[in-house]
């Protein structure tokens, strides 16, 4: 399904842009394996989107290279590139149907006889029998995946994804979300997905970098990340943490003993990213068990007490606030199975954890605890 020039991963050496004092992105080196679903996931401003205009060839580096294979494509001229873009807004000409939206790239190359081909796309893109209607009697959904079929017809190495599906209510996305991923499966060529949304990265990639300051903080499978965070940055972009900050102080056979505001805290030394000195004891939300405090905590389990001080009901899950005796408040979410103790604002409760479900990560001396509150994360204490 790819152009006859070199294919092969798509390689990005050291590639740099400024802006005038401003380093956007900072000597990224990054390998893009041929025939992946790969997202860059990070907040505005972390460098992402203008990674994504250097590989399309929309803004020149200001050093390094963008190879495809072997070959050093970044000084070609957009057009020139085996790449094709899907941006937020579709881009489609309002004034053609939708069949000629997605023949005018063949068309612009003076190839005619394209009648299949636009079949073949707007078949694969589930649009059988749309090809007469106009743009605007689309819905949002239908637009972008004409916007896919317009970018895959041009039969491209690479396709950019610049945050396609953030223009959808939420039920859409996530069905759009499925859908590029059976669409990136069967065509088999390489998907760049840029994105600040860590479901749509964590749906659909095969392997997601999370960007922080224009360079990479962590790379790896969806689940890995997740995991197993490798800095509290990534911890808290992913998902959500609770991070309690303590001290190494020892170890136990194949656990990290650590010392937190008085408590003490095990983690297997195979989940911590350091050994010694100060550190953020981890535990995702939803790793976490809260009962009533007259409950016995099952054996093995490491725990904390503390006083409810918000309760979300969102579905799913009902996600607590605990305010901790030392002034933290830690996030546990509890699935709302109908077997689960329910807890009010004010009560008194334990959450409890398996010390296995727990990270370790390395802080710096003046960093102190961090929990951010927001729908979806972690954390950990012992007495």
């Amino acid at each position: 399904m790819a152009r006859d020039t070199p294919a092969g991963d798509l390689r990005l050496a050291n590639l740099t842009k400024t802006f005038g004092a401003f380093t956007a992105v900072d000597s990224l080196n990054l390998t893009i394996p041929q025939g992946s679903f790969f997202a860059l996931l990070g907040a505005s401003g972390c460098g992402k989107t203008t990674t994504l205009r250097m590989v399309a060839g929309l803004e020149r580096p200001t050093s390094g290279q963008v190879l495809l294979g072997d070959r050093d494509i970044a000084r070609l001229r957009p057009h020139k590139r085996p790449v094709n873009t899907v941006f937020q807004s579709y881009a489609l000409f309002p004034h053609l149907d939708i069949f000629e939206n997605v023949a005018f790239g063949p068309r612009r190359r003076g190839i005619r006889a394209v009648d299949e081909q636009v079949r073949q796309m707007l078949s694969l893109v589930q649009l059988d029998g749309y090809g007469r209607r106009r743009p605007a009697q689309l819905s949002g959904g239908q637009q972008q995946r004409v916007a896919l079929a317009r970018a895959l017809i041009n039969q491209p190495q690479v396709l950019l994804l610049d945050e396609p599906l953030g223009a959808l209510d939420l039920k859409l996305r996530r069905q759009m979300q499925i859908e590029l991923k059976r669409i990136q499966t069967e065509v088999g060529i390489t998907f760049v997905h840029v994105t600040h949304d860590q479901e749509e990265a964590m749906t659909m990639a095969d392997t997601v970098a999370v960007m922080n300051a224009g360079r990479i903080e962590q790379l790896g499978p969806p689940a890995e990340i997740y995991e197993f965070p490798a800095t509290a940055f990534v911890a808290n972009f992913l998902g959500q943490s609770n991070l309690i900050a303590g001290d190494v102080f020892g170890r136990s056979g194949s656990d990290l003993l650590v010392t937190a505001h008085g408590a003490r805290f095990s983690v297997p030394a195979g989940r911590s990213r350091t050994d010694h000195g100060p550190v953020f004891v981890g535990v995702r939300p939803e790793k976490l068990h809260l009962a009533d405090t007259a409950v016995q905590v099952p054996a093995g389990r490491q725990h904390l007490e503390g006083t409810v001080t918000d309760a979300s009901y969102v579905g799913v899950s009902t996600q607590y606030l605990l305010r901790t005796g030392w002034g933290s408040e830690l996030s546990v979410f509890v699935a709302n199975s109908g077997a689960q103790q329910r807890f009010a604002v004010g009560d008194r409760a334990v959450a409890y954890w398996d010390p296995r479900h727990a990270f370790l990560l390395g802080r710096r001396a003046d960093e102190e605890d961090r929990t951010i509150p927001v729908l979806d994360e972690p954390i950990g204490a012992s007495s």
